[in-house]
């Protein structure tokens, strides 16, 4: 898509300094662009990058010199990009029509403006609505329900009776509404456990490659409207995520957790059955949280077992000094013993 300055200005909010007729047609990065690219920069140290560029035309916030370009000046430059990138690519189809191999029943609603990839399957009593995408071998369920503009790549499986919202991305081989890891122990066995809940997922989620979500057990599983899952995340029954919350790559939650709004989970973070993680609380990479643990609102933390972050540098840095300890501690001994 080709914009003027002036145009990409507009939709971006952002105030224009320079030649507003300047074309653009897509965004890079600045040792990449080309004159008809768009750049940011969040820093007057990046300053040097966008004027040896090529582009003509940059992000930037307020109070950085950018001599012989053209400037969108915004307060936060990074997501000011993100909203142009938006603007001015469209994004690659993941399906353009309903293939003639997909296999839909005869009881689907499918909206005529969706379309379906090859050899996907649709269950009886199935949603698609308008303009959402589903990738070829992708398997909705029956009784699914998936809103309208929703991109769901190639082999993603949506077990029975899942509920997506509007606008919600699930990348290639997800898995979404399996059972969760609930069995009852007795007469010397494990009994499974009925998981007879469903999974639901609010508008504008993002779900990542080869991400798991269990269906609930006798409740639900419910991710919240804005959530961001990065790949390989697992999420057992019953968990609730709050609007908004980012969780990286490698990280479980085992079931009945419940995650407030705008939480943050770092890579391989593990949270143990029944936590509970408040609004805007923060979990570094790997740190580990023990069963019915709760972390409180607007806490940071890290570690195995995870406490506050003043506390685990404290510690680290102890632990960085066990080899002279114990060396002192041996002099000491064999001087006692002298």
């Amino acid at each position: 898509m080709t914009c003027t300055a002036k145009e990409v200005a507009s939709a971006i909010g952002a105030q224009l300094e320079g030649d507003s007729t300047i074309e653009l047609k897509s965004v890079a990065a600045p040792e990449r662009a080309g004159v008809h690219d768009l750049i940011y920069l969040d820093s007057a140290k990046q300053a040097s990058r966008a004027l040896t560029s090529a582009a003509l035309c940059v992000i930037a916030p307020l109070g950085i010199p950018l001599a012989g370009k053209t400037i969108l000046r915004a307060a936060n430059a990074k997501l000011s990009f993100a909203k142009a990138a938006a603007f001015l690519i469209e994004r690659t189809p993941i399906a353009r029509e309903v293939h003639p191999t997909a296999i839909i029943s005869p009881l689907a609603k499918i909206a005529a403006t969706a379309a379906i990839g090859p050899y996907a399957v649709i269950g009886e009593n199935a949603h698609i609505g308008e303009h959402t995408q589903i990738g070829a071998h992708s398997v909705i369920g029956a009784g699914c329900w998936v809103g309208d503009h929703c991109r769901i790549h190639p082999r993603v499986t949506l077990y029975n009776g899942v509920r997506i919202g509007d606008r919600v991305e699930i990348h290639a081989g997800a898995v979404i509404g399996a059972d969760g890891f609930g069995y009852a122990f007795g007469e010397n066995r494990y009994t499974k456990f009925p998981q007879l809940g469903i999974v639901e997922i609010g508008d504008d989620a993002e779900i990542g490659a080869n991400t798991t979500i269990d269906r609930g057990s006798l409740g639900d599983t419910r991710i919240a409207e804005g959530v961001k899952l990065d790949n390989l995340v697992h999420i057992g029954h019953n968990v609730q995520i709050g609007a908004h919350t980012v969780i990286a790559a490698q990280t479980g939650i085992s079931g009945s957790c419940t995650l407030g709004h705008h939480v943050v989970l770092g890579g391989q973070a593990g949270l143990g059955e029944h936590c509970t993680i408040e609004d805007h609380a923060i979990a570094g990479g790997q740190s580990g949280i023990l069963n019915g643990k709760t972390i409180r609102s607007g806490q940071t933390v890290w570690g195995t077992p995870a406490r506050e972050l003043a506390k685990f540098k404290q510690s680290f840095a102890w632990q960085a000094k066990l080899p002279e300890l114990a060396a002192r501690i041996k002099k000491l001994e064999e001087q006692a013993q002298r």
